[in-house]
């Protein structure tokens, strides 16, 4: 089984060479897997198990590679790992690490990390995802679709070079998931940053500037 890269001529944001990761005892995940993205919106596509997540946290610096490199904008994760990291937004959806903060306290942390931080958008988001009731409360008080708002809301408001979304669309209600869409849409045709939405199908409506396509456990593509 291969995984696959697909990809329209562009300049590239992230560049990923050589790529080899498995997990103790286990398979090759990733092997000599290389590609580059453009500015705009990348699907990462594949079944259970095939690496979405892994992928995602390997980008983001919060995996190491056992092999290869990552460039964000010309920094290298090997050699300017802070610079690296702070021109990239990830949090994984389902991680408790941030259950003691409110949604502002969590927002606030955000905006110091990133100085493009779009605090207008934020508050765009905060009334379309209707999270103004749930501000007071920790997050762990919060659902899960709720919470998924609160770290979708800060992923889009970031203003990060590159912005990884984990299954976006999960537990939220219509309205939300509309809104979702309609921000993937604008985004695509940003000229200088790129997000990643790792999904099981594309987002709906969305031009695509790249797809990647986990659909093995390891390969060697090189486009």
């Amino acid at each position: 089984m291969d995984q696959a890269a697909s990809s329209q001529p562009a300049g590239t944001v992230l560049r990923a060479q050589g790529l080899g990761f498995a997990y103790a005892k286990q398979a090759a995940l990733f092997k000599d897997f290389s590609f580059s993205l453009p500015p705009g919106v990348t699907w990462l596509g594949g079944d259970e198990s095939t690496g979405k997540t892994t992928l995602l946290r390997l980008l983001a610096g919060e995996l190491s590679a056992q092999s290869g490199s990552l460039q964000i904008n010309g920094l290298s994760l090997a050699d300017q790992a802070q610079a690296y990291r702070s021109q990239v937004f990830w949090v994984d959806p389902r991680t408790q690490a941030f259950d003691a903060l409110t949604p502002q306290a969590y927002w606030d942390g955000v905006r110091k990390q990133y100085p493009a931080f779009d605090g207008a958008l934020l508050s765009e988001l905060t009334e379309e995802f209707a999270l103004a009731p749930h501000l007071p409360k920790s997050l762990y008080m919060l659902s899960t679709g709720t919470k998924r708002k609160v770290y979708l809301a800060a992923a889009f408001a970031s203003g990060a070079a590159v912005t990884l979304l984990d299954e976006p669309f999960a537990a939220l209600d219509k309205t939300s998931i509309e809104r979702v869409l309609t921000v993937l849409q604008e985004s695509s045709t940003h000229p200088s940053r790129t997000w990643v939405v790792a999904d099981y199908v594309a987002p709906r409506g969305v031009v695509l500037a790249q797809t990647i396509d986990l659909i093995g456990v390891s390969s060697s593509p090189h486009p």
